[in-house]
């Protein structure tokens, strides 16, 4: 998870509890369009330049490597304790 410290987290406690009882996200588009949203929040205090588009699309990117290695890294470890490793 991206880390930031408690204090700061709790600027976003009315977020989550939005998230957690609004309706499911159906889809990979929807996914898609709640992330578009929050990269254009990002953007909407700061300058578009180069600098500031490479954080949104980056911190995207980096949320979802973290996501990645929490969840879908731990599957192919145990995928590959069930089914062996690929040698040659």
């Amino acid at each position: 998870m991206p880390y930031i410290s408690q204090e700061e987290r709790s600027q976003y406690d009315l977020f989550r509890v939005f998230l957690r009882d609004m309706p499911p996200i159906k889809d990979k588009g929807n996914l898609e369009y709640m992330v578009y949203l929050l990269m254009l929040k990002f953007m909407s205090s700061r300058e578009q330049r180069y600098g500031t588009l490479h954080e949104a699309v980056y911190g995207c990117i980096h949320a979802g490597e973290e996501f990645r290695r929490i969840f879908l890294d731990k599957r192919e470890t145990v995928a590959k304790q069930k089914n062996g490793d690929v040698t040659l």
